[in-house]
C-alpha cells in the first residue's frame, strides 16, 4: 500500500487563508498600521476623561 498516496490533499502555497480586507473593524484599516502619536494621545485623554465622569 503506498501510504503517501492517503489522507488529505496538501493546501495550495501562497495561498491566504481567509481576506484580511474584509475582515477589518469598522473604522479601522484593514492593513493595519500603527496609529500616531497625536491619535493615541487623544484617544487616551477621551478614555481618562470618559472613566473619570463614571466614577462621578
Amino acid at each position: 500500500m503506498d501510504y503517501g498516496k492517503s489522507g488529505k490533499g496538501k493546501a495550495a502555497k501562497g495561498a491566504p487563508r481567509f481576506d484580511g480586507h474584509k475582515d477589518a473593524p469598522q473604522g479601522k484599516n484593514a492593513r493595519g498600521g500603527a496609529p500616531s502619536k497625536a491619535e493615541l494621545l487623544a484617544r487616551m485623554k477621551a478614555a481618562q476623561k470618559a472613566e473619570t465622569q463614571k466614577d462621578g
